[in-house]
């Protein structure tokens, strides 16, 4: 799991900089608008509004667009879209399972955007609940190193329910059950540790290892899938190593 997550965050760095910088901020739009319809407007008593208000203002959008989500999804300011969340299952090239979270609204258009990007790049299309077993539902802070040490990490948030600290490089990915994110989440603020996002997030339960061709495939297949804005997160079971994560750049 740790090249997933080692690629995913990198790869969240270099979005913000390229071309991908207006989809990225579509889609944490998205995701304010979506929580604030979904659990009310006032991001104090609704967590999961509150961290995608987070996760956005880190990745420098712009606070009229994220209020501006926030209302149209509360309800008090007109606009909103009926989003739904679809879940699609397949496999990328070499065996890997994958799972694909779309936040849509239309479902037709979304599920052409996925068939085309699987089948165009090696991969193919899964019944519902033949690769969802192979994932668990868990939350997943990320937290920029810094100064910080792993003991710092785990310290702060071993009794808020925090199964493990996982060090990603330039960041530690915080494991723990769905239900705990919030408690862990506070945990990291009390004791004045800066985070760069906490969500729910699926983990796999085994991971495919893959070498550097079998890394690149599966790689363009979820840039594919990325690149729809239907396509909300890619969830992948692969494995790789830092050297081909080198190689491969």
């Amino acid at each position: 799991m740790s090249g997933h997550s080692k690629w995913a965050t990198t790869k969240h760095k270099k979005a913000v900089i390229d071309a991908k910088r207006g989809k990225l901020f579509a889609k944490l739009i998205k995701n304010v608008e979506v929580a604030a319809r979904t659990g009310g407007p006032d991001p104090e008593g609704n967590p999961t509004l509150f961290d995608a208000i987070q996760k956005a203002k880190k990745n420098s959008v712009p606070n009229d667009n994220i209020e501006r989500a926030r209302k149209r999804g509360g309800g008090l300011e007109a606009g909103g879209a009926d989003w739904q969340t679809i879940m699609y299952e397949g496999y990328a090239p070499g065996g890997v399972a994958v799972l694909i979270e779309c936040l849509t609204d239309n479902r037709n258009r979304a599920a052409s955007e996925v068939r085309t990007a699987m089948t165009r790049n090696g991969g193919s299309m899964a019944d519902a609940g033949s690769v969802s077993y192979m994932f668990n539902r868990k939350g997943v802070v990320i937290v920029p190193k810094g100064s910080l040490t792993e003991d710092d990490v785990l310290t702060a948030v071993l009794e808020a329910g925090a199964e493990e600290v996982n060090d990603l490089g330039e960041n530690f990915e915080v494991v723990c059950e769905a239900g705990d994110l919030v408690a862990v989440r506070t945990a990291l603020q009390e004791a004045g540790i800066d985070y760069e996002s906490a969500e729910a997030s699926f983990l796999p339960t085994l991971s495919v290892p893959l070498d550097e061709e079998g890394a690149k495939k599966v790689f363009r297949l979820i840039d594919a899938l990325e690149d729809s804005d239907d396509v909300q997160n890619v969830y992948a079971n692969f494995e790789v190593s830092d050297e081909i994560m080198e190689k491969i750049g």
